[in-house]
């Protein structure tokens, strides 16, 4: 007697996610960590110097945390109203923060109370940063003026009020001491020079404008507002470079990486993109539970923060490098190696003792072997193996198909099973590689069970189910079958247009050297 031959599962390339550096890097964090905050999270910063802490602030409080602390290892709350922009210096020493009140205050990280106080703004200020020399402070509110003070006398230097509406984002520039950038929500960008009493240079976004960022070398500008993340050539005088609309809902907040090769971008509709800034394609994307108001990412990328509308702080860590080196152990030569050397090739006089292999075989093909078609066709009927792989199911079917034993195998079922059949049916039967098997099944299920159509609402629906399911396929294959056909026509009429020119140069072709020969 032959041996049992298994179900042969025909193999399908499926169309799925390319893999890309860039996608095995950004899943290398782990799951996520999420902190409770006492409102929505309007900014995260890091220190740029090591332990790579982080301030969060958050209504009328800025919370210090470790990078792997849960709980804040320091909380300034010295402020009567919200707290917006905490903003470490260069050299993590000093942080400072605006305040809905209308002040500014500047802490140190080793204090509580305010080192310095700044007062100046008559309405609530959503910016607050350091100039790269460090010694002084640039500031926007909603009062629509963007100020310039001094750190050592708590004092204002200078005042700017070209924006017409809120100033809500902005930064500094780290190449030139005096220049710092702001955003408004009046649709512009204004670049200023500490040295001048006027902005410098206005860019106009075109949308509100939420984020903005500066590249490290200074020379390119990115500002984010309505659904647009804008790149911008400042030293060609605001030259539009890329205009970005991969979001979905306003942008809010950008952030670049440690080696400016990466920007993202976090937005109200919960994703975060991430961008190549060579190309400006979207290289990896994260999806979060809710808004997403701010967003940072660690001086070395080993951190990445987002604060969302809920108060909820959503922190990831990277995985640690793996070191297989040590871990597993090299695997000793076989014996016969020892004997006959690695390369060893049998002679024609040697006699070859072959291990048996054991064929394990599945649940569905133990079935088939013993004649079971019933159980075997129960065995693929099963919800995950329908769902994520059913070209077993098919398979199966295929080969009771073959055996003359489908119909039986189908026959004889109850409510349930008749529905779990027909709902099956009813969504592979429109995949061309399933089709073929799933007319021949329909066409079976419709026979078997024609008797006893009207005595269930729940099978009458998936019958429907299926007509509509094939209706809809039937129109879609004629329309194609229209389309095919004016392709057709269109490719024979250039064919014959090209066969025409060709026939004209042969023919000049030819006369031409009638001519020349006659002048000869």
């Amino acid at each position: 007697m032959a041996a049992y031959k298994p179900v042969v599962v025909q193999a399908c390339p499926k169309l799925g996610e390319k893999i890309t550096q860039d996608t095995l890097y950004w899943r290398g964090y782990k799951t996520p960590v999420q902190i409770k905050e006492f409102g929505a999270i309007n900014k995260i910063d890091f220190s740029p110097v090591p332990p790579y802490n982080y301030a969060v602030t958050a209504s009328s409080r800025i919370h210090i945390y470790g990078r792997y602390s849960q709980e804040p290892i320091k909380t300034f709350s010295r402020f009567r109203d919200a707290a917006y922009c905490a903003t470490y210096r260069d050299d993590g020493r000093l942080l400072v923060a605006g305040s809905e009140g209308g002040g500014i205050c500047l802490f140190d990280v080793s204090g509580k109370a305010p080192l310095r106080q700044f007062e100046g703004h008559t309405k609530p200020v959503h910016l607050v940063g350091f100039l790269s020399d460090k010694y002084r402070i640039f500031s926007g509110g909603d009062d629509y003026s963007s100020n310039l003070w001094d750190i050592a006398s708590a004092t204002e230097i200078i005042s700017y009020s070209e924006h017409t509406d809120y100033v809500r984002c902005g930064c500094a520039s780290k190449v030139n001491a005096d220049v710092f950038i702001t955003g408004s929500y009046d649709h512009t960008v204004k670049l200023f020079d500490a040295r001048t009493k006027s902005s410098v240079m206005t860019i106009e976004h075109g949308h509100p404008v939420e984020s903005v960022l500066l590249f490290p070398s200074g020379g390119l500008l990115v500002s984010a507002g309505g659904r647009y993340v804008k790149v911008w050539d400042v030293l060609k005088g605001g030259q539009l470079l890329v205009s970005l609309k991969n979001h979905h809902k306003t942008v809010t907040c950008l952030c670049l990486n440690s080696s400016g090769q990466r920007l993202l971008s976090g937005s109200l509709d919960r994703h975060v993109k991430i961008y190549s800034t060579t190309s400006y394609k979207v290289v990896h994307s994260f999806n979060y539970a809710t808004s997403i108001l701010s967003l940072a990412l660690s001086p070395e990328d080993e951190t990445i923060v987002v604060g969302m509308t809920n108060g909820v702080l959503n922190v990831k860590h990277r995985k640690p490098e793996e070191k297989n080196e040590n871990s597993q152990k090299k695997r000793q030569p076989a014996y016969r190696t020892y004997v006959k050397g690695r390369t060893y090739m049998p002679k024609q006089e040697d006699f070859c003792v072959s291990k048996p292999v054991k064929r394990v075989l599945r649940k569905y093909d133990k079935l088939l072997r013993s004649f079971q078609s019933s159980k075997a066709l129960d065995a693929v009927m099963e919800p995950p193996i329908m769902l994520h792989t059913p070209e077993v199911t098919v398979a199966v079917m295929q080969e009771l198909h073959r055996r003359g034993t489908l119909r039986s195998a189908l026959a004889g079922r109850d409510e349930k099973q008749v529905n779990l059949l027909l709902t099956f049916v009813a969504r592979r039967v429109i995949e061309p590689r399933f089709t073929p098997v799933l007319v021949t099944v329909a066409d079976m299920i419709t026979d078997i069970y024609q008797p006893v159509v009207g005595q269930s609402e729940i099978v009458d629906k998936q019958f429907l189910k299926l007509q509509q399911a094939i209706g809809k396929e039937i129109d879609y294959q004629e329309e194609l079958l229209e389309v095919l056909g004016m392709m057709d026509t269109l490719f024979a009429t250039f064919t014959k247009k090209k066969d025409t020119c060709l026939e004209e140069n042969k023919n000049n072709g030819v006369t031409e050297i009638i001519e020349t020969n006659r002048k000869y």
